[in-house]
Parts: C-alpha cells; sequence; structure tokens
C-alpha cells in the first residue's frame, strides 16, 4: 500500500513539471494535433486517393495516435535522466520512500499523460472528420492496446533515461521510432513504397500494432495481426522493464561505491 501511495506521489510531481512546462505540451499535445490537420487537409488530397473506400482521416488516426506516443515517452527520458543530473534521484534514495516508486511514478506519468494527449487528438480527429465502425468491446480493446504499447515504450524511455549522459541526449532514441513510424502504413499504404522499403515497413515492429488499431476503429474488427502486436508489445515490456531495473539498479551500485 505504500508503495503505492509513493509511486503516485512521484507521478503527481512529474504531472506537476508537465503542466508547468509549455514546450513539453507544445511536443506532446499540440504538434500532433497540427500533424493531423496538416496530413488531412494539406497531403491529403493527394494522399487520400491511396486509401480506396476508407477516408484519409480514418486511415491516418491510429498512426497519429502512436506517433503522440512516442513524442510523450521522449520526454520522460529527458525528465528521469534531468533528475539523475540535478542529483534529485539520489535524494529520493536517502529518503523514507519505496524504490521502485522512484521509477513507477515516470512511468505512472507517462502513460497518464499520454493517454490524456491520445484522447485529445482523438477528438480533434472526429470534429474532422473521423468516423468510426467500433463498438464498446473495439474501444474497449483499442483503449487496452494503446495503454499496453505507451507503457511498453515507457519502458524504453526509462531504460534511455537511466543510460545516457545528459538529459539531452536522453531523448534522442525517440528519432529512431519516429522513423518506424514514418517508415510505415501511418500515413501511407506500403503498396506505395519501393520493394526494398515496402519489405521492411511490413516486418517493422510498429506496422501489426497500427494495423490492429486501425482495423478495430475502421471496420471494427482485430484485423488478423492482433497476436503480432501483442507478441511486440508484451516482448520490448519485459525486455526493456528488464533492462532498466538492471541500470537502475547498477547506478546505485555505483553511486555507493
Amino acid at each position: 500500500m505504500q508503495t503505492i501511495k509513493d509511486t503516485w506521489t512521484m507521478a503527481k510531481r512529474s504531472l506537476k513539471h508537465i503542466l508547468r512546462s509549455p514546450d513539453t505540451i507544445i511536443t506532446v499535445v499540440i504538434s500532433p494535433i497540427a500533424l493531423l490537420l496538416m496530413f488531412v487537409y494539406v497531403l491529403g488530397g493527394a494522399l487520400g486517393e491511396q486509401t480506396g473506400s476508407v477516408s484519409y482521416v480514418d486511415f491516418i488516426t491510429p498512426g497519429i495516435i502512436v506517433l503522440t506516443v512516442i513524442s510523450g515517452i521522449a520526454y520522460a527520458a529527458f525528465r528521469l535522466n534531468n533528475d539523475i543530473q540535478k542529483g534529485i534521484i539520489n535524494r529520493f534514495r536517502t529518503m523514507p520512500v519505496a524504490p521502485s516508486s522512484v521509477l513507477g511514478g515516470q512511468v505512472m506519468s507517462s502513460t497518464l499523460s499520454n493517454l490524456f494527449s491520445s484522447i485529445l487528438v482523438l477528438v480533434v480527429a472526429f470534429a474532422v472528420g473521423f468516423r468510426t465502425s467500433a463498438g464498446l468491446n473495439e474501444w474497449l480493446m483499442f483503449a487496452g492496446l494503446v495503454t499496453l504499447f505507451t507503457l511498453a515504450t515507457t519502458w524504453m524511455a526509462i531504460f534511455f533515461g537511466l543510460l545516457a549522459k545528459s538529459a539531452e541526449g536522453a531523448s534522442s532514441f525517440s528519432y529512431i521510432l519516429m522513423l518506424l513510424i514514418f517508415i510505415s502504413p501511418s500515413f501511407v499504404p506500403t503498396s506505395s513504397m519501393t520493394p526494398i522499403l515496402r519489405g521492411f515497413a511490413e516486418n517493422q515492429p510498429f506496422t501489426p500494432i497500427i494495423e490492429t488499431m486501425r482495423s478495430l476503429l475502421t471496420t471494427g474488427t482485430l484485423g488478423g495481426k492482433e497476436w503480432i502486436a501483442m507478441a511486440w508489445c508484451v516482448g520490448i515490456l519485459v525486455v526493456m522493464y528488464a533492462l532498466s531495473v538492471w541500470q537502475y539498479k547498477r547506478k546505485i551500485t555505483v553511486a555507493n561505491s
């Protein structure tokens, strides 16, 4: 019980930092919404011809949700490394708080803020024409998949936040994840890509996740790649959690020596 209380206290501290940081809000909320509007109103006329019977805003909304999450977790790595550089993590270790709450609070705040940002993106998507065939069950599965994806990638951010030597470098890993979003069926079908790029796009981790989200929302079905999507999310979550805990214990050992 004390661990949950301490984790929530750490999460509230992190959420306050997010709310007081205009650049964070611009990056994790306003930028994804601006990209959604740009793709729909600037590029949608040309790119929308490639999505067949699916309207372009319906096609790209899942990809924008994934982009929103990746933008958000980059700040989780930044904030954690900033606390390390300023000695705040060492200060926490001298206080009567549960050791697991230090990382757990960052994960909880990142997950809550990213889910909130994703909801805002969906609201704007509905306002510009997004429509869905999903019922309650499909929406619950969609929310579960977004939450699992957020948790998995947040633990990736935690690992890089612990590993990096500077706060600025801690968030640089997100650029690689951004490339995976753009080289995927997020914004155009893979059939329009060159053969080599198409082969990569159809077999990289984000593709089954995005396609499952799209299938749940546009057709109200799982689409057939849900188990691959789940396997990638759970695999990333388990590996990154183990690496993060190992790296955190290693830092504590070095600090105590």
